[in-house]
């Protein structure tokens, strides 16, 4: 049976279709974002998540955009919610993403 938020993976994936080697597996109870084997995104919850890193995490922040917390007890500090601007506009997501999966 299909989640409610399978519409929201299939935009993602669409937004994304020009990066090369970009896959989606189920985990978390939402999806891992692939580019070839490495782990770079998390689509949770209808929301998307981008791996960062020292030079990229303030950009998130600086854009009110807050860290994976797929419970209240656990916080992956380093994936940062995508902003929706960004999200919308694919090569600036294309973008956003292969920066996130070179860290």
């Amino acid at each position: 049976m299909a989640t409610k938020h399978d519409g929201f993976k299939d935009f993602v994936l669409d937004q994304l279709n020009e990066l090369p080697g970009v896959t989606c597996r189920a985990m978390f109870g939402g999806y891992g974002l692939y580019q070839r084997e490495t782990f770079f995104g998390i689509i949770h919850k209808g929301r998307l998540y981008f791996k960062t890193d020292q030079m990229t995490a303030p950009r998130y922040r600086d854009r009110g955009m807050t860290p994976f917390t797929p419970t209240s007890t656990q916080r992956l500090k380093n994936y940062y919610e995508v902003p929706v601007e960004v999200l919308e506009v694919p090569d600036d997501l294309i973008a956003w993403a292969a920066q996130a999966a070179e860290g």
